[in-house]
């Protein structure tokens, strides 16, 4: 069992940045065995994924939308993965969530339902 907590967030002019923590419980071991994705959902729409990180911590993935403005990374030692998030736009609010995958694929998968452990959820509201 991985417990995934969450950290960051808030409410940010457009333009703004903030920054994204989520650490997972368990062994290091565990956790360098999990690619990691950070998801959104915003009323009315499905949960997306915005990015994710392969186990190898070099394979990453993005959507369209954040391509150029958000980054992903983790850092093994501290069981922990990151989103870093610049030039933020009122589309972009949404409550965030961390999520772990555990399959044994070479890169993330991409939908919701294909991953295996949660965090709680971060609202981000941006205002123009």
């Amino acid at each position: 069992q991985v417990q995934l907590v969450e950290s960051g967030g808030g409410l940010v002019q457009a333009g703004g940045s903030l920054r994204f923590s989520c650490v997972a419980s368990g062994r290091t071991s565990v956790f360098r065995n999990l690619h990691m994705g950070w998801f959104r959902q915003a009323p009315g729409k499905e949960r997306e994924l915005v990015a994710a990180i392969a186990r190898n911590g070099i394979n990453t993935y993005y959507s369209e939308s954040v391509k150029g403005r958000f980054t992903i990374s983790r850092d093994s030692a501290k069981n922990t993965v990151y989103l870093e998030m610049n030039n933020l736009k009122p589309e972009d609010t949404a409550v965030y969530y961390c999520a772990a995958d555990v399959s044994q694929a070479v890169n993330p998968n991409r939908r919701a339902t294909q991953y295996d452990y949660w965090g709680q959820g971060t609202q981000v509201t941006v205002s123009s």
